[in-house]
């Protein structure tokens, strides 16, 4: 026994030896530790970008030291996994190191093992420890072979490409566990993870309790949950059933620093760096609201943050004990008023005589099941009629039929326009019956009182335009050519010589208001016949002036999404603006209601009416495309550059350059327009407008625009006149899905001939078709500063001796998949708009 005691001590010395034999590394080394290295405290490794780095820290204000993966120059300490959590030094002597079995080790100041990665490898000599750029730290083999993964072992951060899982059939699974608090890192009380029954719903647990539900996953979003615009493009789920495996991933659109937390608290952080202000801004959280919360109303009890109480019983439902929820105490739940005929008949198959009840918008209770026979929503209803256990259903796109046989519990009431889906809860005859009296009764008043306010407004309106007309005959003399004149010139707006004309003292002169029924009768009174097209906010018509002159009328639709405020703008944007390659206004009309602006006419209408028509494509040979390709980037250059005002458009797309006699592009259409300071780079909305396919990532996801928004939709722009096909043809293509993907597709393979449109191919320059993709895919590019500017633009494509830069990867829009964002987007164009008609979308900022 002294002999063995002896040998195991000298072991142990031997093995103290080594590892302090081990040659320390500067203060900040590259991205690999091997055997034989040690990173003291006060050292780091960074990673190959330098974005993480592994090393010690004290969190807060505790003196305990860990060693962690942190973000790299981040202004504040920024932790996203710790290796000795639970196992804190006391001392700043600690090391790193890869132990002779291969393990990575956390060591005391007197070689102690404090944490190891704990891995039953062979003794090599091989074994090192890498920090991606990802912030994730691998331990791998000699050939290569990764042995321990940090993203497999997280602490309290999700990290874009980290994989949360679950197997039903093994049990194993990944959870974030979050700290204990803020200054203390061991594992806290409050975890999250996939739901274990393998229902494919994220869970918070306080304790192994349910505190939040995410809602299942409809292939782009989870819709128990409120989610910003920029999670559209993020989210993937893959699953497979044979293994009873599920996992979750995230893919970044672009290279900012983004982390999920699971904060000390019991609440999702979602957070996103900004660079130029030096801080972690916040982009989603959840639970916040006591709504949030799992079950706060109990069984068949629906919850709402703006409603007081916030607990309701279901309709059809009463509480179970009124005196609790007098009090406030929801947690019991409700119970039905009525029993359901099919109970009430002991049967198991029949439901005749029950009905159902819609809730709209609301979170489907937990503890769904799937019906997956079923194709439709009148199928889910069918089997959930014909199926006594069945007490509601949902059918939901994306993921199809879901129905509930037992207590609906955590149900929320989304406010309207956020989110949710339709849920319809089986009820008796009797419950169906009563409401549906009250309704009819409610309808029958209301459609009363809306009958005689109807007529009380027709009167009151017929005799105000009587006396408006009797004003306007008696004033019609004095109004002479009957239309209004701006107040600081009068002039003769019968010809078409006299529009532009500046006041004697060298002013601008201010717009002319042209009277409604001055435009109507230019117009032939808005007639079908006259009407050149459609545009985002309204119709254009063609107008014939008593001078001969034709103007195109832009009359605002009294339903758009354009109000005053677009309106005004627009007016007051091109009114300003002098330039060959931008469409001219001659005047407006505010008159009431009614809203038009007044634009020089264009004979050749816009630029989608010839590239996407089949009869009409081969006009525009290969010299006409490169001179509108030219034309349009000097009108940004002038909007972005050379006008008295810095101007980013907002809504470049084909519709939107006009064609004068000579094919000639003038950029129209500028309600979406904003106007920049000099000295300002970037600006933000929360209403985000523009037609999507042209729509930056940045902008599209965040709300983030500037002048480079505008490369981007000129990008796309010159790619569909290189191919003669609508960046949205792309979108029922397996794997092609946009014309960025088919176009880098192409050119990265060198095949950029074949997407040449096959109408302009002998009359093109090969060269200067190539030249023109090339600029077109670093206009495209995912970040705003890696995009040249218009000036840039127009040198690259002018000049055959200046050599373009490679283009990176957009991978905004390779990692886009058909059954996730473009399925989403393409329902927005197919519900809001007409082929490519601006949209507005409003985005949670």
């Amino acid at each position: 026994m002294m002999m063995m005691m002896m040998m195991t001590h000298r072991y142990h010395l031997i093995s103290v030896l080594f590892l302090l034999s081990l040659s320390p590394l500067s203060s900040a080394i590259n991205s690999t530790l091997t055997q034989g290295q040690a990173i003291k405290d006060g050292d780091t490794m960074l990673s190959p970008g330098g974005r993480f780095e592994l090393g010690f820290f004290s969190p807060g204000n505790s003196t305990s030291r860990y060693v962690g993966v942190l973000y790299h120059n981040v202004s504040t300490q920024s932790v996203v996994w710790v290796a000795n959590r639970d196992a804190p030094l006391a001392t700043s002597d600690g090391s790193i190191a890869i132990g002779r079995d291969g393990n990575l080790l956390v060591l005391d100041g007197e070689g102690g093992t404090v944490w190891s990665t704990n891995v039953s490898t062979a003794t090599t000599n091989e074994t090192r420890a890498t920090i991606r750029d990802s912030g994730q730290l691998v331990v791998s083999s000699g050939d290569g072979t990764a042995i321990w993964d940090s993203f497999e072992h997280p602490t309290d951060s999700f990290l874009p490409g980290m994989k949360v899982s679950v197997n039903t059939k093994t049990g194993q699974r990944t959870v974030l566990t979050s700290w204990k608090s803020p200054n203390d890192p061991s594992a806290g009380k409050y975890s999250l993870g996939l739901d274990p029954n393998g229902s494919g719903q994220f869970f918070i647990w306080d304790e192994g309790r349910p505190r939040w539900r995410s809602g299942k996953f409809d292939g782009t979003k989870f819709i128990g949950a409120t989610m910003r615009a920029m999670y559209l493009y993020g989210f993937k789920s893959v699953v497979d059933p044979a293994r009873g495996s599920l996992y979750f991933t995230y893919t970044q659109y672009n290279s900012s620093l983004l982390r999920f937390v699971m904060q000390w608290d019991g609440v999702e952080n979602t957070t996103m760096y900004d660079e130029e202000h030096g801080a972690w801004e916040q982009v989603w959280m959840q639970p916040v609201t006591a709504c949030q919360a799992y079950g706060t109303c109990g069984d068949y009890g629906m919850c709402s943050d703006g409603g007081t109480p916030i607990c309701s019983c279901l309709e059809g439902f009463e509480p179970r004990s009124s005196g609790e929820w007098g009090e406030g105490n929801w947690s019991g739940g409700c119970v039905r008023r009525a029993a359901l005929a099919c109970s009430l008949r002991n049967s198991t198959n029949s439901s005749g005589g029950d009905g159902f009840f819609r809730l709209q918008e609301v979170k489907v209770p937990d503890r769904s099941e799937f019906a997956l026979t079923v194709v439709n929503e009148a199928d889910c209803r069918s089997s959930c009629a014909s199926n006594c256990s069945c007490e509601a259903y949902s059918y939901v796109t994306g993921i199809g039929c879901l129905t509930w046989g037992r207590d609906l519990v955590d149900i929320l009431q989304f406010p309207e326009g956020e989110g949710g889906s339709d849920l319809y809860i089986k009820l008796a005859s009797s419950e169906i019956d009563t409401k549906s009296k009250a309704w009819r009764t409610i309808a029958i008043v209301i459609s009363t009182a809306l009958f005689l306010m109807a007529i009380i407004c027709v009167l009151s309106w017929w005799k105000f335009n009587a006396a408006i007309k009797d004003w306007w005959r008696g004033n019609k003399t004095q109004l002479g050519s009957s239309m209004l004149i701006s107040a600081k010139a009068r002039l003769d707006l019968s010809g078409p010589s006299d529009f532009g004309k500046t006041s004697p003292d060298g002013n601008d002169v201010e717009l002319p208001l042209f009277n409604f029924d001055f435009l109507a009768d230019a117009t032939r009174n808005f007639s079908y016949s006259n009407k050149l097209g459609e545009g985002g906010f309204g119709d254009v018509y063609k107008g014939l002036l008593p001078g001969g002159r034709e103007v195109a009328v832009k009359r605002l639709s009294r339903s758009s999404g354009q109000g005053q405020e677009e309106f005004k703008n627009e007016m007051k944007l091109i009114a300003k603006l002098q330039h060959r390659n931008l469409v001219r206004l001659l005047g407006c009309c505010i008159q009431g209601e009614e809203k038009m602006l007044v634009y020089e006419y264009m004979p050749n209408k816009s630029l989608d009416a010839f590239l996407f028509d089949p009869k009409k494509q081969a006009l525009l040979d290969w010299t006409k495309r490169f001179d509108i390709i030219e034309g349009v980037a000097r009108g940004l250059v002038y909007l972005h550059r050379d006008s008295r005002l810095r101007i980013v458009h907002r809504d470049l797309k084909a519709s939107n350059i006009l064609l004068d006699d000579d094919m000639k592009p003038k950029i129209s259409d500028f309600g979406m327009a904003r106007i920049f300071g000099n000295d300002q780079n970037q600006d933000s909305t929360t209403r985000v407008v523009g037609t999507i396919g042209y729509m930056s990532p940045e902008y599209a996801m965040e709300g983030l625009f500037s002048v480079k928004s505008d490369v981007y939709s000129f990008g796309i722009l010159v790619l569909e006149l290189v191919s003669g096909r609508r960046n949205s043809s792309f979108h029922h293509i397996p794997d092609i899905m946009n014309i960025v993907r088919y176009t880098w597709r192409l050119w990265s393979e060198d095949r950029t001939n074949e997407m040449i449109d096959p109408t302009i191919q002998e009359s093109c320059s090969v060269a200067q078709v190539f030249r023109c993709v090339h600029v077109a895919l670093l206009c495209v590019q995912d970040r705003a500063d890696d995009r040249p500017d218009m000036q840039s633009i127009l040198l690259m494509l002018g000049s055959e001796a200046a050599t373009p830069p490679t283009p990176r990867p957009p991978t905004f829009a390779l990692q886009r998949s058909p059954n996730r964002t473009d399925s989403i987007m393409e329902n927005i164009i197919e519900s809001y708009s007409v082929d490519d008609m601006s949209i507005t979308v409003i985005v949670g900022r």
